[in-house]
């Protein structure tokens, strides 16, 4: 029904207007109500409880982050590496400003059925995947999408940890080039770098190799993936 989305729409952009300018204490159904011009029933109707109400917003503030990423994302034509440096600064940014989100979202089983989350995790994953493209990847993309991913949230929870005057402005980039020295190859894949990186390279544009049928697709993503396995068992 039109009018009870646009309700519900309404509801949600007074929740993060006054989670924006006065934190989540400020977020009362009360104080919602009062933003929104609805009835405080309403709410409890439309999202179970003040927590249902938070998550909503939550998934609405994250959800626009994600699609200014992604849109910065699709027009990224320099050096990967670097682009996703700056996708790294440029998100723990938007946590540090926007901390009750983060906390919010970084509950496993929040995480888990947040589509804005999952949208966020894609736009990562393209972005290593430009970087296995360049043979520069001698991880596996997924194993490298979650060594980011697990830096870049210890890495806010560290800083939010600590009040803003004694964080140390260092700590994320000094996390990230630990990942990225052990993720990462000093030079493009050639046969002297060892056969990991041009593996994940070949698995990074085996979607674009022409005259394969997606069945021999699916044969030689099975057998390149099985190398990988091999590959990093014996590294570990």
């Amino acid at each position: 029904m039109p009018e009870l989305t646009d309700t519900r729409s309404a509801i949600v952009s007074a929740a993060t207007h006054l989670l924006r300018t006065s934190g989540a204490r400020a977020v009362t159904t009360r104080a919602v109500a009062q933003e929104a011009g609805v009835p405080p029933p309403t709410i409890f109707r439309l999202f179970g409880d003040k927590d249902g109400l938070l998550e909503a917003v939550a998934e609405r503030v994250m959800a626009d982050h994600v699609a200014d990423k992604a849109a910065k994302a699709a027009g990224e034509n320099g050096d990967p590496v670097e682009d996703l440096r700056a996708a790294w600064r440029a998100h723990l940014a938007f946590t540090l400003a926007n901390p009750d989100v983060f906390l919010l979202l970084v509950d496993p089983e929040r995480r888990r059925r947040s589509s804005a989350t999952a949208a966020g995790t894609e736009v990562l994953r393209a972005r290593v995947a430009r970087v296995a493209a360049a043979g520069l990847l001698k991880f596996s993309q997924e194993r490298a999408v979650d060594m980011i991913h697990a830096a870049g949230s210890g890495a806010a929870l560290a800083l939010l940890g600590r009040l803003e005057e004694h964080r140390d402005p260092d700590l994320a980039d000094a996390l990230l080039d630990a990942v990225l020295g052990e993720i990462l190859t000093n030079t493009p894949a050639r046969p002297d770098t060892g056969p990991a990186a041009l593996v994940v390279a070949f698995l990074a544009a085996l979607p674009q190799l022409p005259a394969l049928s997606d069945a021999e697709r699916t044969l030689l993503s099975e057998w390149l993936t099985r190398v990988m396995t091999e590959l990093q068992a014996r590294r570990s």
